[in-house]
């Protein structure tokens, strides 16, 4: 595939194929290219090639319909000129535009509307903030696309629709794309204007894709199969590998999760349910078992509990609220699962106590109003059960639900037809429907696995699965819920570790505090522009008022530069006095820094107050230890620079997960004895920055301080 500028046009073309965009008005063309007659000086500033599902080369055109007054605004990013074509040019020379198509091209998202009021002496201000604004936005768009791998497509299956629902539509000459669940359709609105063509060659164009997950493994159920651990131990002895395909049955997983585009967005922006009966983060996975030329699929869904409720995320644990309004619960039911299915069942994880109570009160009260005997209502109050971290608890509700999985039963496809359907299905949420949730689901569909295999007679009757296929069972589940996480609130699911290794430990408790600080510093400071770009992909209006929202932000970091100006100086001044105070008259003072000691053992290593003075003079260095609520230095040491063995750059020492910051470790010798260190970094003003660059400079001045020969035996 190629992708061409021209003077008027942007075209991507494929052999006979080729799609054209006008960079005048953004209208959409299907005709061939001749190169030789349709450009007399041709500009090619991008040239790729992919095959199958792999993107060799990107270049990124992104196209944004902001409302019917303004047709439409272009963004290149990462364009090169085409080697290809330009031949004999290696270095890309600079492709020049007319003053008109420059502003039309950097005038990107234009035209946002405000409803700020602001006077006539700020206008200048005003249109630089916009602009600003605007190339914010434009990130997050990029950011979506390009920082996560979330969009899938394929040519020839439809990842849309289910193993099930592919049976009953049957096959048909009708192209991919009008055959796909438009639930899932996420593109659909981006390239509307190419399916309002209306023409056959259009065909070739429309791929659809989908918002979700999708991983595929190929497991033996081998029994005899030692663990890695035991065939990484010396005592084991080496064994000669051996052809699994005649000795050991193997099947392949497939993991199918597809977000919905109605009611798409951020955790805190896209609550409960809407007038159309959509809910907010519905997704609906599908496990596939395939055996030789069976097929075996396994649908749940999961979606906010359906009412009229919020939380206003400028809280780290905000309180929900339910919304007066109508009941439009039946809407959701008749246009999701029962639709499908004959009978649905409901498992409500959300807390019976405490703040969740009155979220869980009113979804009971409704499906009681609703009162449809395809309709079962399941309470499991997660929390309760499962405290103390023994999320194998869940095994409590796999247990007194499974006549209800045997019933559900599951499809079955095969060469020669449909064998059997799946007759119900199971909704399952929590407050998120992230964490708990894909906990719950993996324990369900773990269950009907082994049911499938047994009933293939890939698995013996009264044995598990083996434990190698389990882990990476686990495994798959685990990802599935970490990139649905991401999606919907920004970073990977809590309790990610049980369902990826079976047990709750220390660490993955360390590691979900970690996420939940980290969900509620994205919804506080980014998820209103993330729903911005998402509503503008979805061709919804954009409700929120950016401008004051970027505008209010703008003056915190404003804030936060004069707070953290007042701070450097305060630590100058405190450097001056206990320079003054510590170092004798005979000693040249070198330089001072303030800086953290990020020993664990001594000191909890993720706070960020300054608690170390390291100062330098021409024949030591001192390292003065700095009570904050004092206001005073309590101790310190002076270590002559002669007893300073080494000095290391490197990674923090940490209690779990992975290193954040650089530092900075001092080796020094305590009279005639080694083994000695101090271990420090610095206080980084940036939340992305390791301090790497801030310990930099206190590293160079102390080596080059160091007398002449120790610093050459170093």
């Amino acid at each position: 595939m190629e992708l061409v500028q021209a003077k008027d046009h942007y075209i991507l073309q494929s052999g006979d194929n080729a799609l054209w965009c006008s960079r005048k008005d953004g209208s959409m063309a299907v005709r061939p290219v001749d190169l030789p007659s349709d450009w007399n000086d041709p500009q090619y500033q991008a040239h790729g090639h992919y095959g199958g599902y792999k993107l060799n080369y990107l270049a990124l055109l992104v196209i944004v319909r902001i409302n019917k007054m303004v047709n439409y605004s272009f963004a290149l990013i990462h364009f090169q000129l085409c080697k290809k074509h330009h031949f004999g040019i290696n270095k890309p020379e600079k492709i020049t535009q007319s003053p008109d198509e420059s502003k039309f091209l950097l005038k990107t998202l234009s035209q946002i509307k405000s409803n700020v009021a602001v006077p006539i002496k700020k206008k200048v201000k005003e249109n630089k903030e916009k602009e600003r604004l605007e190339r914010r936005l434009l990130d997050e768009l990029y950011k979506i696309f390009m920082d996560s791998d979330s969009f899938y497509y394929s040519l020839t299956y439809d990842l849309t629709n289910t193993v099930q629902r592919q049976g009953e539509l049957g096959k048909s000459d009708q192209p991919l794309w009008k055959k796909v669940d438009d639930r899932f359709f996420w593109n659909k609105h981006m390239i509307k204007d190419l399916i309002d063509l209306q023409v056959p060659q259009v065909d070739f164009w429309v791929i659809p894709i989908i918002q979700g997950f999708v991983q595929v493994e190929e497991l033996v159920v081998n029994y005899n199969e030692s663990s890695d651990e035991e065939r990484s131990s010396p005592e084991t002895p080496l064994q000669e590998p051996t052809c699994v395909d005649d000795i050991h049955p193997r099947f392949t997983v497939a993991l199918i999760s597809r977000r919905s585009r109605h009611r798409a967005g951020m955790r805190y922006k896209r609550r409960g349910v809407d007038t159309d009966g959509h809910v907010a983060n519905y997704v609906e996975t599908e496990q596939l078992i395939h055996v030789h030329s069976h097929t075996l699929s396994f649908v749940q869904t999961r979606g906010s509990v359906p009412v009229f409720w919020s939380q206003a995320g400028y809280r780290y644990n905000p309180r929900p609220r339910i919304e007066k309004g109508g009941v439009y619960l039946c809407n959701h039911f008749s246009n999701s699962a029962l639709f499908f299915f004959s009978h649905q069942v409901i498992i409500n994880l959300v807390d019976q106590n405490g703040r969740e109570k009155i979220i869980g009160d009113a979804y009971l009260k409704q499906v009681l109003l609703y009162n449809n005997p395809n309709l079962t209502y399941v309470s499991f109050d997660f929390h309760e059960h499962c405290r103390g971290m023994k999320f194998e608890n869940v095994q409590t509700l796999t247990d007194a639900i499974s006549d209800i999985i045997t019933d559900m039963r599951w499809a079955w496809v095969d060469q020669a037809g449909v064998i059997c359907q799946q007759e119900g299905i199971f909704r399952v949420n929590c407050m998120d429907c992230l964490d708990r949730t894909n906990v719950v689901q993996a324990a369900i569909a773990r269950v009907v696995m082994e049911q499938q295999l047994k009933k293939l007679g890939v698995m013996p009757p009264e044995q598990p699965l083996p434990l190698k296929c389990y882990r990476i069972y686990q495994v798959m589940w685990a990802n599935n819920g970490d990139t649905i996480s991401r999606q919907y609130a920004g970073t990977a699911a809590l309790k990610g570790d049980f369902t990826r290794t079976g047990e709750r430990k220390l660490a993955g408790v360390m590691k979900d505090g970690v996420n939940s600080a980290n969900r509620y510093y994205l919804n506080r400071f980014r998820d209103a522009y993330r729903q911005a770009v998402i509503d503008l992909m979805m061709g919804h209006p954009v409700t929120e008022d950016l401008y004051s929202i970027f505008s209010k932000e703008k003056e915190q970091e404003e804030k936060e530069r004069e707070s953290q100006r007042g701070a450097q100086e305060q630590v100058s001044l405190l450097l001056q006095t206990y320079m003054q105070l510590l170092l004798p008259d005979d000693e040249k003072f070198h330089g001072g820094w303030a800086l953290i000691d990020c020993d664990p053992s001594l000191i909890d290593a993720t706070h960020k107050d300054v608690d170390v003075l390291l100062l330098l003079s021409n024949c030591a260095y001192y390292v003065a230890y700095y009570d904050e609520e004092a206001d005073k230095v309590n101790q310190y040491q002076r270590l002559s620079l002669e007893g300073l063995e080494k000095i290391e750059i490197g990674p923090e020492p940490t209690l779990f997960g992975k290193p954040k910051y650089c530092c900075m470790r001092l080796h020094y010798k305590n009279g005639e004895m080694s083994g000695y260190f101090h271990t420090l970094r610095a206080v980084t003003r940036n939340p992305e920055d390791d301090g790497k660059g801030l310990q930099k400079f206190p590293f160079e001045q102390v080596f080059n301080t160091k007398p002449e020969s120790q610093a050459d035996k170093d």
